[in-house]
């Protein structure tokens, strides 16, 4: 693991363990602490939370989300109102014991499962790799502030 990955903890990395004299390592950063920033992270993060970068990030989301999350309320309701409204459509036999209201209730697992793999897939492919670098920007920033 590299020491500079941004998902590192160093305050975490050595908690409990012993020094070899019996006692507990020191919890803290290995280094020397640098000096205080003017900035606070509440700017920093304010900052960044203006960026263009954050913005097309937060952009890219609600591009998917939103459609999607629309979408998949308008089939779980068609197929709840459809249930309650038409409940001879719903039972009528499609092969042996299956009825429509099961293949459509299939279908709304079917549909969770789809909709989380492209959630992920559009997460990997359009938004994943600004984040880490946002990410990367704002701990380099915030590296040195007291808390």
């Amino acid at each position: 693991m590299r020491v500079d990955d941004p998902w590192y903890d160093a305050l975490a990395s050595g908690w409990g363990e012993l020094d070899g004299a019996g006692g507990f390592m020191p919890v803290g950063p290995p280094g020397p602490v640098a000096p205080e920033s003017s900035h606070s992270a509440a700017d920093i993060y304010l900052e960044v939370q203006r960026s263009a970068v954050f913005q097309e990030v937060r952009r890219r989301y609600r591009r998917f989300v939103v459609p999607a999350t629309l979408a998949f309320a308008v089939w779980y309701l068609a197929y709840v109102v459809t249930a309650v409204t038409a409940p001879g459509l719903m039972a009528r036999p499609v092969a042996g014991a299956v009825n429509v209201a099961m293949i459509a209730g299939l279908g709304q697992f079917l549909t969770t499962f789809l909709l989380t793999g492209a959630y992920t897939r559009h997460a990997r492919l359009r938004r994943d790799r600004a984040a880490l670098d946002l990410r990367w920007e704002t701990q380099e920033m915030t590296r040195g502030i007291g808390r």
